[in-house]
């Protein structure tokens, strides 16, 4: 397969999955789009560097994760603290607000554990595969994954305690 066609195939097999992860490191739909485009010009660059065609889209994401960080190397941009959903202990019964209570949960984890849970949950990728997008090994990815339900577990419990002794 020549260059061009090998470079479209991968584009428009992993471009939603791009556009997604990008969103999720961001929060911003012009600047995850920026990213995807970025990260679509460097594997342009770099596709013969691409060996196995079965990790192409590990190394997309590596690549796009490399660009998130260019992006911080470039330009110094304000901390903007993540939106308070209010009281905790309010979680509604409505999926919606369980899914925003949820994100606002996982977006309080430290990053060493919310990036490995949101490749696993999100990207559908191994252990192995986290691990060499990470560039850390098994061992480390699955102890932070464990880590991070635990803390999960452990938001979820203390936010229905009140709750539950307001029903008892």
């Amino acid at each position: 397969m020549d260059k061009q066609r090998k470079y479209e195939a991968l584009v428009r097999a992993y471009h939603r999955d791009l556009f997604r992860y990008a969103y999720w490191l961001c929060k911003d739909k012009s600047i995850a789009e920026d990213l995807v485009q970025e990260t679509c010009l460097r594997a342009w660059k770099s596709l013969d560097s691409l060996q196995d065609e079965k990790a192409a889209k590990s190394w997309l994401i590596t690549i796009l994760r490399r660009e998130n960080a260019r992006r911080f190397e470039r330009k110094q941009f304000d901390l903007v603290d993540i939106d308070d959903f209010g009281n905790e202990a309010k979680v509604s019964d409505d999926p919606h607000h369980q899914q925003e209570w949820l994100q606002a949960q996982i977006m309080k984890l430290d990053v060493e554990y919310r990036e490995p849970l949101f490749l696993q949950v999100v990207g559908g990728f191994s252990g192995e595969e986290i691990g060499d997008i990470l560039d850390l090994n098994k061992n480390t990815v699955m102890t932070r994954l464990f880590r991070a339900r635990n803390q999960l577990k452990d938001m979820m419990e203390s936010s229905a305690s009140p709750r539950g002794q307001q029903n008892g």
